[in-house]
């Protein structure tokens, strides 16, 4: 167990031991806006690390992490009383983090099992056409399951090219961000609008017309930007290529299948309501979520024995970009609590000001404040909480929004899934993406550095949708 680890068990066990009491939510109308300084140091963290001590964050960024996981809990525990923190702690985990993060640990087994071999050279048609594939995959495999599948195909057919940091940054847009708008299955925000009510095809028959042609603006950017960086690459020879190109073929295809069982377990958990369920220091449990994530854990280690050990080493499989998420989320997940209490608290809460910037005079709501106020909090806050909030802020009543507030509800959904692609931490697969491809010897750039890419292409992009919503109201 690392010290990390270690520090966060003796903590919690702290909390447990001082009270048996189950604790009431927190009172994030008593919160003022320092109850925030642990959640953006390790945002700041996150984003200054690499670039200002790499060496050190790199071999010690989860106890970094988890001393601002540590300071927030203890915080909590003195200002409302152990149990208050202990519950906060126990439902950010059992509730929030676990299945995220399972779910998560699934598509990336269950996909570092597919291998695909051969090779294909890494022209501007070549490339545009492997991202239009992972923005369609992503919608019906998930964001996760299709960066996992095509990032590593995509990085050999690079890997000869001085200019290839562009690919990936692409690459998060697309596959790991904007391809998953159109499914419930495809990102987490809208996976937890189909909990909360919305129907399964809800999303495609409204959000499809946006999510089609900001697809096809961003390939087009890149086909561009593709052309003019390949031109001022020395001539190709297959002498210089470190894997020249060869066949094409998909190994390990039992993990297609297994895909469509993580699907599946998904859906039942949505779908099967057995009304049973067990309170775990006053969170609710129900028993659909437990049989889901057990599901989860199955298939992936079903996947591990399943698919011969050579695919996953010919694949350059690894651990650590999972742990990595795994235990920077983790601390993410309870730094956020207060911040989550603070914008659930509403007008009462020290973010009043946000949340009265998505109505107008009249008490109507205004979908483009909507659209811009979700996606820039979902860049820096997780995605899912971040709709979650948006979605109770808007009335939380689904029939309603899939209704007359349809076009409320497009604008939350198009900006919790889009909007992740600004940053790194905007989505977790944007962050197992930047892992691999700094594993496998790209220069990706540090925090700052992508969101000045972001900036240049997604901004300018997002305008487009911001006048389709305005023509919708």
């Amino acid at each position: 167990m690392t010290r990390i680890s270690a520090a966060l068990s003796l903590a919690a066990g702290f909390l447990l031991l001082a009270s048996a009491a189950r604790a009431a939510e927190l009172p994030g109308e008593a919160m003022g806006w320092p109850w925030a300084l642990p959640f953006v140091a390790v945002l700041l963290s996150i984003a200054t690390g690499p670039l200002l001590f790499p060496r050190i964050w790199h071999r010690h960024y989860d106890k970094i992490a988890g001393f601002w996981a540590v300071a927030a809990l203890v915080a909590l525990a003195v200002a409302f009383g152990a149990e208050a923190a202990m519950a906060a702690c126990v439902h950010s985990m059992l509730a929030e983090y676990l299945s995220f993060i399972l779910l998560l640990f699934a598509l990336f087994t269950v996909a570092g099992g597919i291998l695909v071999t051969g090779n294909v050279h890494g022209t501007p048609l070549t490339n545009t056409a492997i991202l239009a594939l992972g923005a369609v995959m992503a919608s019906f495999v998930g964001t996760t399951g299709a960066a996992m599948i095509l990032i590593r195909p995509l990085l050999r057919a690079n890997d000869e090219r001085r200019h290839n940091v562009h690919v990936v940054v692409f690459f998060i847009f697309l596959v790991a961000n904007i391809g998953g708008a159109l499914t419930p299955l495809g990102d987490p925000p809208l996976f937890v609008g189909f909990l909360r009510g919305v129907d399964f095809f809800w999303t495609l028959k409204n959000l499809a017309v946006e999510t089609v042609l900001l697809t096809l603006l961003l390939l087009l950017c890149f086909f561009v930007l593709d052309t003019v960086l390949s031109r001022r690459e020395p001539a190709y020879s297959p002498q210089r290529d470190p894997t020249p190109p060869r066949t094409i073929r998909v190994q390990g295809l039992v993990n297609l299948p297994l895909i469509g069982c993580i699907i599946g377990a998904i859906l039942l958990s949505a779908a099967w309501d057995p009304g049973v369920s067990f309170d775990i220091y006053g969170t609710v449990v129900e028993l659909q979520n437990i049989v889901r994530d057990a599901l989860l854990v199955v298939i992936a280690f079903l996947s591990l024995w399943l698919t011969h050990e050579e695919h996953r080493s010919a694949n350059g499989f690894s651990w650590e970009p999972i742990r990595e998420v795994a235990k920077l989320f983790a601390a993410i997940f309870l730094t956020i609590i207060p911040v989550l209490a603070m914008l659930h608290a509403g007008e009462a809460g020290a973010f009043a000001g946000l949340l009265t910037l998505v109505v107008d005079e009249g008490g109507a709501h205004d979908p483009l404040a909507f659209f811009w106020l979700t996606g820039i909090l979902s860049a820096f806050l997780d995605n899912a909480p971040t709709y979650l909030v948006f979605f109770e802020a808007a009335g939380g009543d689904a029939e309603r929004l899939m209704g007359p507030l349809a076009d409320t509800l497009a604008a939350i959904s198009m900006g919790a899934v889009y909007m992740g692609a600004l940053t790194y931490i905007g989505n977790a697969p944007n962050f197992m993406v930047y892992a691999i491809a700094v594993e496998r010897g790209v220069r990706m750039p540090s925090f700052f550095g992508y969101v000045v890419w972001s900036a240049a292409f997604l901004l300018p992009s997002f305008v487009l949708v911001t006048f389709l919503l305005a023509l919708r109201s």
